[in-house]
């Protein structure tokens, strides 16, 4: 070894051993302090055998915020909205079986069912100890939050809508071949589906109906597509498109509580999202009168583009509520 490749060695042990003590500052304030409300938790709970997988962050003793993901990503879509929730608020965003770091039993295993996630999500709420909370709900997240409000509606605090329905006029075009899968679930008619699972829809789910797509990270769509190549998911996806269609029909039951409880709502959607198109959006304001109503001018994912502002409008629509309801 020559003596100028030693020399950079030493010299970057040394730079090491000086910064180990502020890399592992925030572990060890951990659950203290302002680094408290930074720390982000990657853990697991047992759910029906499942092991279930879940970000949590910020003080437990305070109000609950949980984050619940739509198809075909996981808590990450949260990544960079935790943090700012957790500086006033406990948050808690899990991933659904199949999905993220969640266990992803066989379909032939298991019931991949909105019905039975919702169960899950609730479990894994009870587990914590947590009897209220605000719920945010997009795409795959807006009918496992809207079958756990009507199991428990005095469990809800609120809600914060992003492009996720409980309207059929929210469920146009790009639902007719979907809708043929409900109608005769053939293999025939399943095959037709599977080009919603690859790499070029993944990419146009995250980019279709933005401004700058070029702001829009890579790693969203490669990430998810690699959970998605895992031998078996397709079929775990395919059960949940059918499956979706059970959701339709809750859809006047979620209505009728939503007039009857009448949760304070935070509506944040993306106006040129094509999978839940904005005709979704506007039904909300004939059920629920404290509704803050805003369309961003983006695509399916907004949390990618407006995330800071989302951030904004979720703060102040928590504040408002929690002080309402001391």
């Amino acid at each position: 070894m020559s003596r100028n490749l030693k020399s950079i060695l030493s010299a970057s042990i040394l730079a090491l051993s000086i910064a180990a003590p502020i890399a592992l500052a925030p572990a060890i304030a951990a659950g203290t302090g302002i680094e408290a409300t930074r720390a982000v938790y990657f853990r697991t709970e047992q759910i029906d055998e499942v092991s279930i997988a879940y970000r949590e962050a910020g003080d437990p003793s305070r109000p609950t915020v949980l984050l619940l993901h739509g198809f075909p990503t996981s808590s990450h879509m949260f990544r960079n909205l935790i943090p700012e929730l957790a500086k006033n608020y406990h948050v808690i965003a899990p991933d659904f079986p199949g999905f993220g770091g969640s266990d992803m039993p066989m379909a032939e295993n298991f019931e991949y069912s909105f019905a039975n996630i919702s169960g899950m999500m609730t479990a894994l709420l009870d587990r914590k100890g947590i009897d209220q909370y605000a719920v945010y709900l997009m795409d795959y997240g807006a009918p496992v939050g809207f079958r756990m409000f009507a199991e428990q509606p005095e469990r809800v605090t609120g809600f914060i809508i992003q492009n996720g329905n409980a309207y059929e006029e929210g469920l146009r075009e790009f639902w007719d071949p979907i809708k043929a899968y409900w109608a005769e679930p053939s293999q025939e008619n399943g095959d037709q589906l599977r080009g919603f699972l690859t790499l070029d829809a993944t990419k146009w789910q995250f980019t279709h109906g933005v401004q700058k797509p070029e702001l829009i990270s890579p790693d969203n769509y490669w990430h998810v597509q690699y959970l998605l190549d895992r031998d078996g998911n397709q079929e775990v996806q395919l059960e949940l498109f059918l499956d979706y269609g059970t959701n339709v029909a809750e859809y006047p039951k979620w209505q009728a509580l939503f007039r009857e409880h009448q949760p304070p709502t935070l509506l944040m959607w993306g106006k040129n999202d094509h999978i839940f198109p904005v005709e979704g959006a506007y039904p909300y304001q004939r059920d629920l009168n404290d509704l803050e109503f805003h369309l961003l001018d983006t695509g399916h994912f907004a949390l990618e583009e407006y995330g800071p502002e989302i951030a904004a409008q979720m703060t102040a629509f928590l504040n408002r509520i929690t002080t309402a309801s001391n």
